[in-house]
């Protein structure tokens, strides 16, 4: 499948089931956005959760390449249920980042088997600033992986590849929310006043 036809897919299960919103939310970045896309609630959809990790699978493919890492971790929390689903089917090991340091057994912040010097994927559901990913990337290299790519489903345009680039990540994402307010107002799932939202949103970072 063309990259082009992933998004148009992709635009078309988020209208579907849900996704976006708009009003007044407080991002994990801290900072208040007027639009919120739910990607939790993929998994609760289990055609759409199905087709939104083929399209995972399909990204990582062909920007990162199947040979190109050892292992696959999910950013806590959203991203933990499509990296598991994502490294199943592409037959790699998976991992968690956990949220907050563990307290008893190991008191590890990645949970899974890690060698040193296994190359690992990060993966998430969508990306701000780059902060959860930077925490986890951070994380796993002081386990001892090498972690120089993350793949989301969503860049929200807000310096966020430029973050991870600082740090030795490049980002792989299959559509910016531009291009998806700009899908959705063409299938007229939202009205122009919701597509400017979106778009005065990215234009202000």
């Amino acid at each position: 499948m063309k990259k082009e036809e992933m998004k148009a897919e992709l635009g078309r299960i988020l209208n579907r089931i849900g996704a976006l919103r708009f009003g007044t939310f407080k991002l994990t970045s801290g900072e208040v956005s007027p639009y919120y896309i739910d990607l939790r609630i993929v998994p609760s959809f289990p055609d759409a959760f199905k087709r939104i990790c083929d399209l995972y699978i399909e990204l990582i493919k062909s920007d990162v390449g199947a040979d190109g890492f050892d292992r696959i971790a999910g950013i806590p929390t959203a991203g933990i249920s499509f990296a598991s689903i994502t490294a199943y089917h592409l037959k790699k090991p998976s991992l968690y980042v956990r949220s907050t340091e563990r307290e008893h057994g190991r008191g590890r912040w990645v949970e899974g088997i890690l060698s040193p010097g296994d190359r690992v994927l990060l993966m998430d559901d969508l990306i701000t600033k780059g902060g959860s990913i930077l925490k986890s990337a951070e994380a796993v290299r002081a386990e001892g992986g090498v972690v120089t790519d993350a793949v989301v489903l969503l860049d929200r345009e807000e310096n966020g590849e430029a973050n991870l680039a600082k740090n030795g990540i490049k980002l792989h994402y299959l559509l910016t929310t531009s291009e998806l307010a700009r899908k959705l107002y063409d299938m007229d799932a939202i009205a122009e006043e919701q597509l400017d939202t979106i778009l005065k949103q990215v234009k202000r970072k």
